[in-house]
């Protein structure tokens, strides 16, 4: 057992997560970050990072990755203390209303504010019920697409009808030699100018639309897919030659062992004072997606604003004898 001591711990090292390390610095607020997750990034790297992203202010585009990276590199100044591939698993509040943090790799971190930034909570894909799904997994089934010169000339069965498998289409279509888009309906869950763009693809013939079907079935060798069966609502199958399968059907979060921790929890989202980001805990903040209140916008640019609030008012617990004299960024540079 490793026992640690800061001032703030951040619960999540998503893009919320690495902003509010960079705020809570500026402020000099020293933090350690815990994630369940192998590496820093949370969705944007486990699920889609070389997906565009294009509500970040200043960059028109910017990779999901790539905006991971600057996040990172933000932070980086403050010495940030990451403890990955851990969840938390206790929380204890002492008499002196601070915290001790228990790992599920049994690590204890000290600190006097908790600032949960969890996203949705722990997270899976939503994996289609199919024999011999395991079997084909990290070799030719991913639920997200982590490296596009993998597709390269290959014929590639994206299925499901929201926005990434629309959008993988698209980002795909110039790089596999065929995409196979297989949905059960006509009707598509994504933006409009993003299905006109795979429609308008699909005239050349490098997308192919497989619409009514739905996923039935999975044929390979040495665990390399070579063909993956569709059915439509007659039950009438048809092969279509793959070398992967992309299935994008959604995500399963949970709250885990959040829902423990005797927060007000609302439909699976953490209840707080949108002023102060703080929940009925004292001492306890959450922003980003898992945050809720009143008129809430489930944005990335949403949870920025929701950490610097977090850190100003935890200062506050951190520092209760310090007056805090508020500056901006241009004037306190980075210390």
């Amino acid at each position: 057992m490793n026992n640690f001591k800061t001032d703030l711990v951040v619960i999540g090292a998503g893009p919320v997560g690495l902003f509010t390390v960079f705020e809570a610095g500026m402020l000099k607020m020293n933090c350690h970050v815990i994630d369940s997750l192998e590496s820093i990034g949370g969705q944007c790297t486990a699920l889609y990072p070389e997906k565009p992203i294009y509500d970040i202010p200043a960059h028109p585009s910017i990779l999901a990755a790539d905006l991971i990276e600057k996040l990172e590199e933000q932070a980086k100044p403050f010495s940030p203390t990451y403890h990955l591939n851990q969840r938390v698993d206790e929380i204890t509040k002492l008499e002196d209303g601070s915290f001790i943090i228990k790992t599920s790799k049994n690590n204890t971190v000290k600190c006097k504010a908790i600032i949960i930034a969890a996203g949705c909570g722990a997270f899976g894909p939503n994996r289609p019920p199919l024999d011999n799904l395991e079997k084909f997994e990290q070799n030719s089934i991913f639920y997200a697409v982590r490296d596009k010169s993998k597709f390269k000339n290959k014929n590639v069965v994206i299925a499901g009808g929201g926005d990434s498998a629309v959008d993988w289409a698209i980002n795909l279509a110039d790089i596999a030699n065929k995409i196979y888009v297989v949905h059960r309906r006509e009707k598509f869950r994504c933006a409009p100018d993003s299905l006109d763009k795979m429609k308008e693809i699909a005239k050349s013939g490098k997308i192919e639309l497989v619409i009514p079907y739905q996923l039935a079935g999975l044929e390979g060798e040495n665990n390399h897919l070579t063909q993956v069966i569709v059915k439509d609502f007659d039950n009438n199958t048809k092969s279509l030659e793959a070398d992967y399968l992309l299935p994008f059907f959604g995500l399963a979060m949970e709250l885990g062992t959040i829902a423990n921790w005797g927060l007000n929890i609302e439909k699976n989202h953490i209840t707080v004072d949108p002023a102060t980001m703080q929940t009925s805990a004292k001492g306890i903040y959450a922003v980003g997606d898992i945050a809720t209140y009143k008129n809430k916008l489930k944005l990335i640019l949403t949870g920025f604003a929701e950490c610097a609030s977090a850190s100003h008012d935890a200062y506050k617990i951190i520092y209760p004898d310090e007056v805090f004299h508020f500056e901006y960024s241009t004037s306190k540079g980075i210390k």
